[in-house]
């Protein structure tokens, strides 16, 4: 069992890791849902008005953070997200997390959008990504690495 100060420790050091919060926008909630469970700073690319200067931002944070989790939701229209869960599983597998939700309010994945994520899931994972089954399972994952 650890004792008080070794937990305090862990926690000073946890505290400096950073994670990217990439994936499905279109008012979709998962951040809101993930960020209260969070001991690791984040960063959040969602923004009111996105400017050429938020994009290079996110290009900056995408290599800075420890880690670049992507949540990718039946919201998403847009592929780009899964380009970028992909390509950086390749370059930097030991920093990127997958969590794939399959219902998001009202809207759900068709089954052939599902079939299609259990196969960029395998690609993740087989580039040396993690795949997290849950946004608690995330972050857990990211608050203990």
């Amino acid at each position: 069992m650890k004792t008080f100060n070794e937990f305090l420790n862990r926690k000073i050091i946890m505290s400096n890791k950073k994670v990217f919060l990439g994936g499905t926008c279109n008012g979709s909630q998962w951040r809101e849902t993930l960020i209260p469970m969070l001991s690791v700073k984040f960063f959040n690319p969602v923004v009111e008005n996105w400017t050429p200067e938020c994009q290079d931002e996110e290009i900056k944070q995408r290599q800075e953070c420890d880690f670049c989790l992507y949540t990718i939701t039946p919201k998403m229209t847009g592929v780009y997200s899964i380009a970028e869960v992909v390509d950086d599983s390749n370059k930097r597998p030991e920093k990127t997390v997958f969590v794939e939700i399959d219902q998001d309010g009202d809207e759900q994945f068709t089954p052939v959008q599902i079939k299609s994520m259990k196969m960029v899931k395998r690609m993740i994972e087989e580039n040396g990504g993690k795949v997290c089954d849950s946004l608690t399972d995330a972050a857990e994952y990211l608050n203990n690495a």
